[in-house]
């Protein structure tokens, strides 16, 4: 599964909050179309996820309704605003320093804790396919301020493994559900190399197993 929401705050534009991940979930439709992969994968475009995920929430309810298995859900957010100036990348806390870089130029694959083997598979198959660089961070569920702020929430409250890939949002992007956030901010080359590394995660996970002990 890789969902996407379409709506934005009021008084923002959201070019890059969500419009870019749309974007990238028409591209995905596009690559798979011409070469699909040997596992189903649905694409789903998601309302209201700024109002408390609602649209997602509804979709992975009814999936585990209907006793509905998922691999894998990948959340796009936030994917269209990089920036190679330094000390364009910010971070909740200043250690993050230490450990990731100073430049908003990569993309981050985010899970909770216990999921470490999923977002390896994910960002192996990203690298494996674009010259984008993917950092991946994983963190307790309660860290609801970051980790839990897209629709890939939803599927862990229906216990689904799921990840969410972004730019950090607020962290990096300054117009962050401003007027600002215009698509003539968007770089719209890093987020076709979102598109392939994506489409890439999907066919390393298409062909492995190993990280789905980590979820029963």
């Amino acid at each position: 599964m890789i969902g996407a929401h379409y709506d934005a705050v009021v008084g923002s534009p959201g070019a890059d909050d969500n419009a870019s991940a749309v974007a990238v979930l028409f591209e995905l439709a596009r690559l798979f179309g011409k070469n699909p992969p040997n596992i189903r994968v649905d694409l789903a475009a998601y309302t209201l996820e700024e109002v408390g995920m609602s649209g997602s929430s509804v979709h992975a309810k009814s999936l585990k309704e209907k006793g509905i298995d998922v691999k894998a859900m990948i959340s796009l957010e936030m994917v269209g605003y990089f920036s190679d100036e330094p000390k364009s990348q910010l971070y909740p806390l200043a250690i993050f320093k230490l450990f990731f870089p100073t430049k908003g130029n990569f993309i981050t694959v985010v899970s909770k804790s216990g999921s470490g083997s999923l977002v390896k598979t994910i960002k192996k198959g990203m690298t494996a396919t674009t010259p984008l660089p993917v950092k991946s961070f994983t963190a307790p569920i309660r860290w609801a301020g970051f980790i839990t702020r897209s629709d890939h929430a939803s599927f862990w409250a229906q216990g689904y493994p799921a990840v969410m890939i972004t730019n950090t949002a607020e962290f990096r992007n300054r117009e962050y559900h401003k007027a600002g956030d215009i698509p003539e901010r968007l770089d719209y080359k890093r987020m076709a190399m979102v598109a392939i590394g994506v489409e890439g995660a999907i066919r390393k996970i298409s062909n492995t197993n190993s990280y789905q002990v980590a979820f029963k």
